[in-house]
């Protein structure tokens, strides 16, 4: 049996609007095995984004606790955050977010600045890691040359490069056609599935789920239901 890489317990986030308090995250419990391929669903407004976020250690919690690969982020001073990113979670964004002025081997390259690497180990990496995602072949294009397809691949890359355990991926296909989204999304398969990369993605793609061995639903920053090996405790 895998063990745990994600722990929620009570986990609470809420915003002030005006002079309104929204509770996005609602004492949500989840345990989430590593390994797995998760797709996270649910309503807009279901906090599925702001729970990526607190995963991510982008965010920081109301109330609760988030440990994550046996780490409680809320622990972790700025500094050890930063660093903890860096060495074990790769994010994939909608929209790409890469440098326009930048190659794919220099956007993929960027993360790796923050290693230890030297900087022919670091283009080294990078170049493993296009590789890894079917575009060797255009590593000196730029952005505005790729396709949105190739853009989101190029993403991918960087976001392994530094061989992190977690991938969080925020609707990587929302902006991308079928093919390309199916296309993404069998690569994102294969990362799981032979690299061993647990991922959590948010979806509104039942299709883009479908690719994903677990799919945890939330509905008002709750559980809502859970299909395979994610847990509620």
């Amino acid at each position: 049996m895998s063990e745990a890489m994600i722990q929620a317990r009570g986990l609470t986030k809420t915003y002030k609007r005006g002079g309104e308090e929204l509770r996005v995250l609602d004492e949500l419990d989840l345990e989430v095995e590593a390994g797995g391929f998760y797709a996270l669903m649910g309503p807009s407004g279901s906090g599925k984004t702001t729970l990526l976020n607190l995963i991510g250690g982008l965010d920081d919690a109301t109330s609760g606790h988030l440990v994550v690969d046996g780490v409680d982020v809320a622990e972790l001073t700025g500094s050890e955050l930063a660093q903890w990113r860096s060495d074990n979670v790769g994010f994939v964004f909608q929209g790409f977010n890469l440098i326009p002025v930048l190659t794919a081997l220099e956007n993929v390259m960027l993360p790796l600045g923050l290693t230890p690497l030297s900087k022919g180990e670091q283009r080294k990496q990078a170049e493993y890691a296009l590789e890894l995602v079917g575009m060797t072949d255009r590593m000196k294009h730029r952005p505005r040359q790729l396709s949105g397809g190739q853009e989101q691949r190029v993403a991918i890359a960087r976001a392994i490069a530094t061989d992190p355990k977690l991938l969080l991926a925020d609707e990587p296909t929302g902006d991308l056609d079928r093919e390309s989204a199916n296309s993404v999304l069998e690569l994102m398969t294969k990362l799981n599935s032979e690299l061993g990369k647990t991922i959590l993605m948010v979806t509104h793609d039942p299709l883009a789920a479908d690719y994903a061995s677990t799919q945890i639903h939330l509905d008002k920053g709750r559980l809502a239901q859970v299909s395979g090996a994610a847990t509620a405790k």
